[in-house]
């Protein structure tokens, strides 16, 4: 089972869509909301996007080594069977 790691906002409507999806999925996964965490941990995840050569945008999920920048259902479930 590949890592999941989603960076939200608490108040995106599509970062709950992402989160509901994973868990109607029951697939584990890591959620941060970017809003509510310290200074530190903020700067963290951006430097973890521009790791990945994304700009910060939201929903941004993890799924194992790949990124995907927004709601996508489409898209997790072709990364978690690949």
């Amino acid at each position: 089972m590949k890592m999941v790691v989603i960076y939200a906002l608490s108040t995106c409507p599509w970062c709950k869509k992402s989160k509901s999806f994973f868990k109607e999925k029951n697939i584990p996964f890591e959620f941060v909301e970017y809003d509510k965490v310290s200074k530190e941990e903020q700067q963290k995840i951006r430097e973890v996007c521009s790791a990945h050569g994304e700009t910060i945008a939201f929903p941004f999920v993890i799924i194992g080594d790949d990124v995907v920048v927004g709601y996508n259902p489409q898209k997790y479930t072709k990364l978690l069977e690949s």
